[in-house]
């Protein structure tokens, strides 16, 4: 991935560019949707011969990604980048040559609209335009292009030493054309830039580089205007090969904000942190009854769910969505959530305004009065209400991180009402959502499924991680739940199954960070390294994480970069990183471990 705190961009092993845009800028520069066919657009520059070998590696602390081609006719790189800048948005691709003399070629295919408008395209003064309805994409590069069966394609050689630059720009049609910038000083500057964000981070841990590149993908995922951090800049890519488990995941959900916000003060990056807990204040404003659990870049709230029919899906995976019905759904645990984020926030020395602890009071006087409701839980099932225990376990969070507010600093409210409810939940989860049968909560009230949710209630404090039924839980999960050495998240392949789909998933690799958590807090941290590392060798060549894997073809499955794997990852290299004792305490305050400098 490269990106700019704007927009995003997937390049592929074949120097291949799939652009995609945040959902408020549906129709802008999104010429391509990872979809698996040419004919809904791409972006490719690679040699005419077919490489021996590819290398690939981002500059170190930077998002500059460098492509290497190994050809019989010598070698030859594509540096790939999008410049920073708050006034416009750009691609940039310089190939430079290596070694001997390299024949290249590059084909661009523009598909506006989600591959559904061919544009009309020109060239004047060596510049080719590609102009449909609101969008306008520009092509500025020495190399003479011509089009063939709606394909802007180029033919040229580069020899050792030289640089060929490629900028594609995307404007709106109705603003005049903007200057070409000057693509070996945007890629210094971009350089700069990147070395000066990586070289705040204060992390010191034994997994720097994994967290330092995780960090930078995060970053990547910060729509900059107002500091909402996008689940992943892809839309449709399926959990499943062919299936139909394909969502739309670029929109800020509020169950990733306590991840979020730690990874980011873990490593000393305050501003992106206050960026987020403010987008997050500015979404749920308003009546607590209409909080959503996800949102767009900006906090808007309609997000309506569209089959593109046209597509045909990621190597056939359809439908294609966009836009995402789960905006819809009730769900408890985002109420846990916001109230532990805010907590954590306070926690660190962030300041908070007087008008946060009134959002909060309000969320919790909503919850007060419906905590007892059934939801579609943190998973969010296209199936009927249950009582989801991760949800009641969530709700308990909100009402404890409430109490502790008033406990510790201070502030004004019901703090009696809120500790009765703390206990009414407590009580019932521990009555309702274990099994004793089974020895080990389950996945609703009356149910016998395990989910890898439950993995988070020594995590949150709900339990100690020594208790006895947590253990249980953490084994039972380890023996029914794990493939491979990975975590699903719940039985898919039964008819119990509580999403209403067709069977089948991969492992999920957040909840496999989540085990790895509580082994670490439950005295395990041989086993809870090694897992760790395991999952840190499924990142691809360049560092990413999806949000699944599959463990029968090694290949990751879902959206992809997905941020909640690499929240998870930050989260779990912080845990490890900790000395025993600040464990210990973090346990025995009954809360998530706090972002504490960690050593190496």
């Amino acid at each position: 991935m490269i990106g700019d705190g704007h927009t995003a961009a997937l390049v592929g092993r074949d120097g291949s560019i799939d652009w995609l845009c945040w959902p408020r800028f549906d129709s802008g520069a999104c010429f391509a949707a990872l979809l698996g066919s040419p004919d809904h657009g791409r972006w490719a520059i690679a040699p005419r011969d077919e490489a021996r070998t590819v290398r690939r590696r981002y500059r170190e602390g930077t998002l500059i990604l460098e492509t290497d081609f190994e050809t019989g006719s010598g070698a030859v790189r594509v540096v790939d980048c999008m410049p920073l800048s708050d006034a416009r948005r750009d691609v940039l691709r310089i190939v430079v040559g290596l070694r001997g003399r390299v024949p290249m070629r590059m084909e661009l295919v523009i598909r506006f609209d989600y591959g559904s408008i061919v544009p009309w395209v020109n060239q004047r003064d060596g510049t080719l335009f590609a102009t449909a309805g609101p969008d306008t994409l520009e092509l500025h590069t020495p190399v003479q292009t011509r089009g063939e069966r709606m394909t802007s394609r180029a033919d040229f050689e580069v020899g050792a030493g030289e640089r060929v630059p490629f900028v594609l720009n995307h404007r709106p049609s109705h603003e005049p054309t903007q200057p070409a910038i000057d693509a070996e000083h945007a890629l210094a500057q971009t350089e700069r830039h990147w070395r000066a964000w990586s070289g705040r981070c204060s992390f010191a841990g034994r997994w720097r580089e994994p967290v330092l590149r995780s960090l930078l993908t995060l970053k990547a995922l910060i729509y900059q205007p107002t500091g909402g951090i996008v689940a992943a800049p892809t839309t449709s890519l399926p959990e499943q090969p062919g299936g139909v488990r394909n969502w739309d995941y670029r929109y800020c959900w509020l169950r990733d904000a306590t991840f979020t916000l730690n990874a980011l003060l873990l490593a000393g990056y305050t501003d992106e942190a206050t960026a987020w807990r403010d987008w997050l204040l500015r979404a749920v404003a308003g009546s607590p009854a209409d909080t959503q659990i996800l949102y767009s870049v900006t906090g808007e709230r309609r997000l309506g769910e569209t089959e593109l029919a046209w597509l045909p899906g990621y190597l056939q995976a359809a439908p294609v969505r966009t836009g995402n019905a789960a905006a819809e759904q009730f769900q408890l645990d985002v109420y846990g959530e916001v109230m532990d984020t805010l907590h954590l926030a306070r926690a660190a020395g962030q300041a908070l305004k007087p008008h946060a602890w009134r959002i909060q009071c309000a969320l919790l006087a909503f919850l007060d009065d419906h905590w007892r409701d059934p939801d579609e839980g943190i998973w969010e099932v296209r199936g009927p209400r249950r009582h989801f225990t991760h949800s009641k376990v969530m709700a308990w969070v909100a009402f404890d991180r409430g109490v502790k507010a008033v406990e510790r600093y201070g502030l004004d409210g019901p703090v009696e009402a809120w500790r009765r409810s703390r206990d009414q939940i407590h009580a019932q989860v521990c009555e309702a959502g274990f099994d004793p049968v089974r020895n080990s909560f389950v996945q609703h009230y009356g149910g016998a499924e395990l989910d890898a949710s439950l993995l988070l209630i020594p995590l949150v404090g709900f339990l100690p991680p020594d208790d006895a039924r947590v253990l249980a839980t953490i084994a039972a999960i380890e023996r029914e739940l794990v493939v491979d050495g990975l975590v699903l998240r719940y039985p898919t392949d039964t008819a119990t199954a509580v999403d209403d789909l067709p069977p089948g998933e991969c492992v999920f690799l957040p909840c496999s960070f989540w085990l790895a958590d509580c082994l670490a807090v439950s005295g395990r941290r041989a086993e809870a390294e090694a897992l760790f590392e395991r999952l840190l060798a499924l990142r691809n060549d360049v560092g990413l994480l999806s949000e699944e894997f599959d463990p029968r073809t090694g290949h990751m499955q879902g959206n992809f970069p997905q941020a909640l794997s690499h929240m998870a990852l930050v989260n779990t290299a912080r845990l490890l990183s900790l000395a025993p004792g600040q464990l210990d305490e973090s346990s025995r305050r009954g809360e998530r471990p706090a972002a504490a400098k960690a050593v190496p």
